[in-house]
């Protein structure tokens, strides 16, 4: 089974979250919000990752390779996630410019954003008990 392979992911994850938020909170500290709510995150997800420790304790954590298409799926989506908050940070702008060209190509272009994000979780979901318990066993 890989499935510990992405506990391990997980895991390391929520830490580089969670200190990223903290570092982010610290380095924003004259926006009240920003520190604020970077810092409340930072600590719910410690907490996520105290309810993921005995899952972890359970399945461990291990750094072995994992399936491909299940990974570049992971990858895709995460540069799709990306692309998705950039229209929107775009959008933003183009609003705040009042250019009705640049708002009509950023609505179309979220709507694909959101039909590959959709896509690709629907992907995933489809995937990952194949490549991480059936293929491991």
């Amino acid at each position: 089974m890989l499935l510990a392979n992405h506990l391990g992911v997980l895991h390391s994850t929520l830490g580089t979250l969670a200190e990223t938020f903290r570092e982010v909170a610290a380095r924003h500290g004259d926006e009240p919000d920003v520190r604020h709510i970077c810092a409340l995150l930072a600590q719910r997800i410690d907490r996520q990752a105290e309810q993921l420790k005995p899952v972890v304790d359970r399945y461990g954590e291990s750094g072995e390779p994992e399936p491909s298409l299940l990974r570049d799926l992971q990858d895709l989506y995460a540069l799709a996630s990306f692309t998705d908050i950039t229209w929107t940070v775009v959008g933003q702008a183009a609003q705040g410019l009042r250019d009705q060209e640049l708002m009509d190509v950023v609505s179309a272009c979220e709507q694909d954003t959101a039909r590959q994000l959709a896509w690709l979780k629907t992907r995933i979901k489809q995937s990952a008990p194949q490549a991480l318990i059936v293929a491991g066993s």
